[in-house]
């Protein structure tokens, strides 16, 4: 799927006229050139200007640190523009009132911008219009009467690629020296779930925020002495540790509390009763295509969850939703409707789940109405009943699901498509109970891409589809069985190290897994975090064969992502935050396509949990 490109015309830059002052000149004019006495007083105030403490110190949209090339040291700053992010790095400094500063650094790239915003006077800023090699940007300014914190700064332009930086620092008189905050005392648990546990500690002075730790990892950041983290598996330990946060950095980390979450009741997801490693597939039942009708009786039994590809709209906006059988002419081996119910019920008996999918390449489903959405539970409710479904597979793809400009909260969304859609679910999963079986497929571009583009972003000109399932699967997610997302057909994507993972091998699998199991920040806003699923929710995606979608990889490939999940072996050069033995197994599109290849797939499977 492509992305929008979002165009932005360069800024018209005025350079400044420079002038050259003699010291008789300043005398003259009343101003005071710095003696040697001042000058020695002044101090390099930037936090890590060179980098060398990776990230720590600076605030960045989209950059992380190199080892090559570099100005000086043995790090530097590389950072990525993309879509409406310009990739900014800043931090925050102290300084005095009505005093002079000068702002240098080192840049490679093209269109690099460093700046200083706050000043109290004239923000300033100077940039590199092409730099191949190491260039040195400088510039000055004089702070305001109250001045006493400025905001320096680098960034890149839309579009003109990666830009690097190394050796930043802020020359003048240090202002009011601040310290990180005093650790955090009193942390205790609350309330404990299945699937949270409630965590509150004593204020500590001087603390703009609090950082909370999960097993080491950092979840959230909070501005109050209490939160609650979720999405975590029933009957596990989880060991929690707080900091605290101001301008001058973080505490230490405070003493570790531990707690067991509760044993899952019933979970009213429909999965209790699925295998504990499941091999979910689509059968294409509407049609054939290249790879040929596979009739339900020939699925073998391998396949735990059957998903009958696909129910479509009459309309776009309708919400009726139609299921037909390939026809004969098209499928001259299909079964009769007795036959194709007949081997529902026998694949049931055997304790197989079989579902509904909506929607599908070309079945666009935009519930824009609330009788749109009462269609789609009635029209959908029929086809279930009909053929005695377990539950509904939600595929939707395309630009089915996208957010108003305004909708930038994904636990709040308020954009009528994705409202609409999740009371549409949840009245079917009341009508039907808790045996109804609920699972998705989004495409990364909807889901994982949400780690940095939600929605048309603070400025406008994205994507409005970017992470556009995340409300869908966070309202849903005490029902929800299955998230398989499509880990094919899709553009690299940055992973949680903040470096983009393309489709061809283990990498992208783990990479794309790990952010559903730990759970990540939603337009890089780390007080806006997406919850980590339970491991038993989760599936990849992956294709059959070459020619079911790009990219497949090979049994060994999946093996390496299995190992490095559930074992933490096999895993390459990406780090996961967690080892996840319980993660619930593998979907394919396609059980047809599987079969064109001679079952390659399912074999490696059943060979692998087996």
């Amino acid at each position: 799927m492509e992305r929008a490109r979002v165009q932005r015309a360069r800024p018209l830059v005025r350079r400044p006229l420079v002038t050259v002052l003699t010291a008789a000149a300043l005398a003259a004019s009343g101003m005071t050139a710095l003696t040697s006495a001042a000058r020695a007083a002044d101090a390099d105030l930037a936090r890590n200007g060179g980098f060398e403490s990776a990230l720590d110190g600076w605030t960045c949209t989209a950059g992380t640190t190199v080892t090559s090339p570099v100005h000086s040291g043995t790090a530097a700053l590389k950072a990525t523009p993309a879509g409406a992010d310009n990739a900014r790095c800043s931090q925050t400094v102290s300084v005095k009132p009505d005093s002079q500063y000068t702002l240098s650094g080192y840049v490679q790239g093209t269109y690099v911008y460093l700046g200083a915003s706050g000043t109290g006077t004239t923000d300033v800023s100077t940039w590199a219009q092409s730099a191949p090699d190491w260039q040195q940007l400088t510039t000055t300014f004089r702070t305001g009467p109250s001045t006493t914190k400025v905001t320096i700064y680098t960034h890149g332009w839309y579009g003109t690629g990666a830009y690097h930086a190394d050796d930043i620092s802020l020359t003048g008189p240090g202002g009011e020296t601040q310290q990180p905050p005093a650790v955090p005392g009193g942390l205790k648990t609350g309330s404990v779930t299945s699937s949270s546990v409630a965590l509150s500690w004593s204020p500590v002075p001087g603390a703009t925020g609090y950082a909370v730790y999960r097993d080491g990892a950092k979840v959230s950041t909070v501005t109050g002495t209490s939160t609650t983290v979720s999405g975590l598996t029933p009957s596990t330990a989880y060991s929690f540790q707080v900091t605290a946060v101001n301008d001058a950095g973080e505490s230490a980390r405070s003493a570790t509390v531990t707690a067991t979450t509760a044993q899952r009741p019933d979970d009213g997801g429909g999965s209790s009763d699925l295998p504990a490693h499941a091999l979910v597939g689509y059968l294409h039942a509407s049609f054939a295509n290249g790879s040929g009708y596979t009739r339900m009786a020939d699925v073998p039994d391998s396949w735990d969850v059957i998903d009958l590809a696909f129910g479509e709209p009459t309309s776009v906006t309708s919400g009726d939703i139609r299921f037909e059988r390939c026809r004969v002419a098209e499928c001259p081996n299909v079964e009769s409707d007795a036959e194709f119910k007949a081997a529902i019920k026998a694949k049931q008996a055997a304790g197989k789940k079989v579902l509904i999918s909506i929607g599908g390449q070309n079945g666009q489903v935009q519930l824009t109405t609330t009788a749109a959405r009462d269609k789609f539970v009635s029209s959908v409710s029929a086809i279930i009943d009909e053929y005695g479904l377990d539950g509904l597979d939600i595929d939707f793809e395309g630009h089915s699901l996208s957010l108003n400009a305004d909708d930038t909260d994904f636990k709040n969304p308020k954009t009528p498509v994705i409202v609409n859609l999740i009371s549409a679910v949840k009245t079917l999963k009341a009508k039907y109970g808790d045996g109804f079986v609920l699972t998705m497929a989004p495409e990364t571009f909807f889901v994982q891409l949400g780690y940095q583009y939600y929605g048309t972003g603070k400025w406008g000109g994205q994507d409005p589809r970017a992470g556009a399932y995340l409300p869908v699967i966070h309202a849903l997610r005490d029902d929800l069985t299955l998230l398989h997302v499509q880990d094919y057909n899709s553009g690299s994507i940055m992973g949680l190290d903040n470096q983009y993972h393309s489709m061809g091998g283990a990498d992208f699998h783990i990479a794309m897994t790990d952010m559903l199991l730990t759970g990540f920040p939603v337009a890089g806003d780390a007080n806006n975090v997406f919850p980590p699923l339970r491991p038993d929710q989760v599936a990849i995606g992956m294709p059959a064969s070459t020619q079911a979608g790009n990219g497949h990889v090979s049994p060994a490939e999946v093996n390496k992502a299995l190992n490095c999940l559930t074992k933490k072996t096999d895993c390459g050069s990406y780090a996961t935050h967690g080892t996840w033995p319980a993660l619930r197994g593998l979907m394919t599109w396609s059980i047809n396509w599987d079969r064109y290849s001679n079952w390659e797939f399912q074999k490696n499977f059943d060979a692998y949990f087996g």
